[in-house]
């Protein structure tokens, strides 16, 4: 269930249709411990999801082809990416829009123009609860490995 393995560091994709915004975004994670990878749209997002580890998205909401509430939704919907944090990146910055952000599935929400510091601290906030949430999933499905192992020999 998790993209990062213990000797690897996190993947971010970043997701944005304006390749300014794209490129900027890249340039502040460069003082984060992280891969990234980009799209310019949601569907190419969805795309390099289903085929690559992801560790947290960076995500813009107003985007042709599909908004980026569609594209969280879709993604807190799957059980497969259920699991990789979303942070929305948009202009919009009405209560209705940040309501909306949150019912499609956004773990958190940034305002554009992107502040570095903010940007970074909350990438770094995101990724560290995915690591140890990861960390919990492992260890709670290796219980359940043992617990099934000593069940299975109490039979016997």
């Amino acid at each position: 269930m998790t993209a990062q393995s213990e000797n690897t560091p996190p993947t971010v994709l970043v997701v944005d249709d304006n390749e300014q915004n794209l490129e900027l975004l890249i340039a502040y994670l460069e003082d984060v411990e992280c891969e990234t990878a980009s799209a310019m749209d949601g569907p190419e997002a969805l795309e390099y999801i289903n085929k690559h580890p992801v560790d947290l998205l960076l995500l813009d909401v107003m985007m042709p082809r599909m908004s980026g509430f569609e594209v969280c939704r879709r993604i807190k919907a799957d059980p497969h990416t259920s699991h990789i944090p979303v942070i929305m990146v948009t202009a919009l910055n009405e209560i209705g829009d940040i309501e909306r952000a949150i019912n499609s599935g956004t773990d958190d929400f940034l305002s554009k123009p992107v502040n570095k510091w903010e940007l970074t601290t909350r990438v770094r906030t995101m990724l560290r609860l995915k690591d140890l949430t990861d960390k919990l999933e492992r260890t709670l499905a290796y219980l359940n490995e043992i617990e099934s192992q000593i069940q299975e020999k109490a039979r016997q």
